[in-house]
């Protein structure tokens, strides 16, 4: 099967992915992160409120074969979570980039989403995995 990228999209070296939707930022794992947990079984997301640091672990998902840490692509403040995943994890391995996404930021510095990789850059990376 082949992995989807969205252009649209920016990607951390730790596989989430930003989405910029006006004044917050969508963030999710991408596609690639997803197929190498295999079948996801449990979803820990922060609290709305809660500020994250760029590069601080924010919540885990675990699969069959692993628990990995998920960290913030931008620093920001919780605005939203997405409480359908948390119940149906499944939703990772469905739709990543849709009802699958994690959580909703307001950016502290939106500038921060120019130091992620672009598609072509990020598609390298793990192809060349």
């Amino acid at each position: 099967m082949a992995l989807e990228f969205p252009a649209d999209l920016r990607y951390a070296d730790s596989h989430e992915y930003a989405a910029p939707a006006g004044i917050a930022v969508r963030v999710g794992i991408s596609a690639f992160a997803v197929d190498q947990l295999g079948d996801i079984v449990f979803v820990e997301l922060p609290p709305v409120g809660q500020v994250l640091e760029r590069g601080a672990s924010f919540g885990t998902v675990e699969s069959v074969k692993a628990v990995e840490e998920m960290y913030a692509p931008v620093s920001g403040v919780v605005t939203a979570r997405n409480e359908v995943v948390i119940e149906r994890p499944e939703l990772l391995q469905q739709d990543p980039y849709g009802e699958g996404w994690l959580l909703e930021l307001e950016p502290t510095d939106p500038g921060q989403i120019d130091d992620l990789m672009a598609v072509d850059a990020y598609r390298s990376k793990v192809e060349g995995a």
